[in-house]
């Protein structure tokens, strides 16, 4: 099963990953989690210990060069276009119990579209993970799609959009889903997040009319407590685990 989890900044999409992952791997799933979004720490979510020592993919120069011929950093030029890259899972992730991590990064120069050595590798490394891997992935995002190709997005089982009430997550989940039409990928659906009663919830509904709905969880002081504190939603007792657990049913 592979899937990715995209939606705006703050709305607790890396606390859903993070749940997403530990409650597979409970039941006995070999998960790989990416962590995609610069702006996130899925490890720490997952409750890695000292994980703001893991160096991402993109920071790994001498990786970089040895896999494209070409130095990080660098635009232009003659490098290789599909590097090797399906030992990386194994013998450079991070592991908690049957999970695997890895932080991609980003792109620093030229922007995550750039035809730049740690680009094509980063892209290289998705489209294997997605394409030739056996085991769960998941994928938390940025709030866009940047790092799928076209041929990746089409393997790709859901793309799941975490909102909360308010606009600007649901103008968020509309432009994701024109950007996943862009690249075929249109098994996308919505989870419900910070909601406060079943207004919250027929709000969502109402404005995201003709997505598919997998669950809502709750508004919760403890989740957002252990998201600023950079701990593992896991360890608290909230009633989203519940939510997760049956979104994992479905899917």
């Amino acid at each position: 099963m592979k899937l990715a989890v995209s939606g705006k900044g703050g709305v607790g999409k890396t606390t859903f990953s993070a749940l997403l992952a530990r409650m597979l791997s409970d039941r006995g799933k070999k998960v790989l989690a990416i962590d995609a979004d610069p702006d996130a720490n899925l490890a720490a979510a997952l409750g890695i210990a000292d994980s703001e020592k893991i160096t991402p993919i993109a920071d790994m120069k001498e990786l970089i060069f040895e896999r494209t011929g070409a130095q990080a950093g660098t635009i232009g030029g003659f490098f290789k276009l599909n590097p090797k890259v399906d030992d990386i899972p194994d013998t450079l992730s991070t592991q908690l119990d049957n999970i695997k991590l890895m932080r991609l990064g980003s792109v620093k120069k030229g922007g995550g579209g750039c035809l730049c050595p740690e680009s094509t590798l980063l892209k290289a490394l998705i489209t294997h993970v997605v394409l030739g891997r056996d085991e769960v992935v998941i994928m938390d995002m940025e709030a866009g799609i940047e790092h799928l190709g076209r041929a990746t997005a089409q393997a790709v089982d859901k793309l799941i959009v975490v909102v909360e009430p308010g606009r600007r997550s649901i103008e968020t989940a509309e432009n994701i889903k024109r950007l996943a039409s862009e690249i075929f990928l249109k098994n996308i659906a919505i989870v419900g997040n910070k909601i406060r009663s079943p207004k919250d919830e027929e709000f969502l509904r109402a404005n995201l009319n003709g997505f598919e709905f997998l669950g809502f969880m709750p508004y919760d002081e403890d989740l957002i407590e252990a998201d600023l504190t950079g701990s593992s939603p896991y360890e608290t007792a909230s009633a989203a685990k519940k939510v997760v657990a049956g979104i994992i049913d479905k899917l």
